[in-house]
């Protein structure tokens, strides 16, 4: 019996001690594996949070930096629920102080795609708890960059090449024996253009030479004029004010009425005359009719013959008598 309960004692002994040796393999492998990693199971950690709209390719263990220097990596994506939004999971390994206005900005570490979190230390008194949420930021990735400084010149390009096109097809149009002609047509005529302005330029040199008396007698007037205008600058200016004057009294004048009793007038002047030309009243008569004109001219010249008869022989009208 004895002998029995020690051999059941020494075979659990034995499954314990393999039982404890797998169980110290099973840890020794989760702390490899981690360390690996980057995650130390025994140190201290902080967790952050940042939320994006997308991580371009951004995966779980991709580093997180501070100007570079490697504090920690992502440990684990994920969506919010209930909506599109990715949190992401930082967890930071060292102790530096990092500020609440912090922001965590995903970023290209090669052209081949990589990704990195580098976190922008912020200006904050206050300083961000393991928990907190950072302001989150997504660098645009190497390729768009690319694209964006190659898209123009693509542009730049493809309208060169459509102005090489055109220009090869305009001189292609310039050989045609049609073309040919037209273009020396055209230096013909810039060649005659050309006479023509320089004989107008030595006609122009001519007659200045011809009329340098007369231009030199016009300049003279000019300023002989000029100054007559500032030696009369007084009188010219009451004049312009004479004409201010006057052009308010017309400005207040009723023009509408002048111009409708002139009118009237003109209208009353019209049938005075068609009257006389009728021959209608006394000075109408005198007008048309000559015989009522040399009537009155006879009877005119006989009282001026009666009066001077009277002057000269008083006695012959007037007789006195004396008692």
């Amino acid at each position: 019996m004895y002998i029995q309960i020690r051999m059941l004692v020494k075979k659990i002994s034995v499954e314990v001690k393999v039982g404890i040796l797998f169980i110290i393999a099973v840890v020794l492998f989760i702390w490899g594996f981690n360390f690996i990693k980057g995650t130390d199971l025994f140190g201290g950690r902080r967790l952050f949070y940042a939320v994006y709209d997308k991580v371009e390719g951004l995966e779980p263990a991709n580093k997180v930096k501070v100007n570079g220097l490697n504090i920690g990596q992502v440990s684990h994506l994920g969506f919010i629920p209930g909506t599109s939004l990715i949190c992401a999971e930082l967890y930071i390994k060292s102790d530096l102080p990092i500020p609440k206005n912090s922001i965590a900005r995903i970023y290209s570490t090669d052209l081949l795609g990589g990704k990195a979190i580098e976190i922008i230390l912020g200006d904050s008194d206050k300083l961000a708890v393991s928990g907190d949420t950072l302001q989150s930021e997504l660098e645009i990735s190497i390729r768009e960059q690319v694209s964006e400084q190659v898209e123009p010149v693509q542009k730049k390009a493809m309208a060169l090449i459509n102005s090489l096109d055109s220009l090869l097809m305009s001189i292609q149009g310039v050989f045609n024996p049609e073309s040919q002609d037209n273009i020396i047509s055209i230096f013909e005529n810039i060649r005659v253009a050309i006479f023509s302005i320089k004989n107008s330029a030595t006609l122009v040199d001519t007659l200045l030479a011809k009329e340098k008396s007369n231009l030199e007698k016009i300049i003279s007037d000019i300023e002989n004029i000029t100054a007559n205008l500032r030696d009369n600058n007084d009188e010219i200016s009451t004049i312009f004010r004479n004409f201010a004057i006057l052009s308010d009294s017309l400005a207040s004048a009723d023009i509408p009425q002048t111009f409708r009793e002139a009118q009237e007038a003109i209208e009353n002047l019209k049938i005075i005359s068609d009257k006389l030309n009728r021959g209608e009243g006394t000075m109408g008569q005198l007008i048309t009719n000559d015989t009522l004109y040399l009537n009155l001219q006879q009877s005119t010249e006989n009282l001026n013959k009666l009066i001077e008869d009277i002057r000269l022989n008083p006695k012959k009208y007037v007789k006195f008598s004396v008692f």
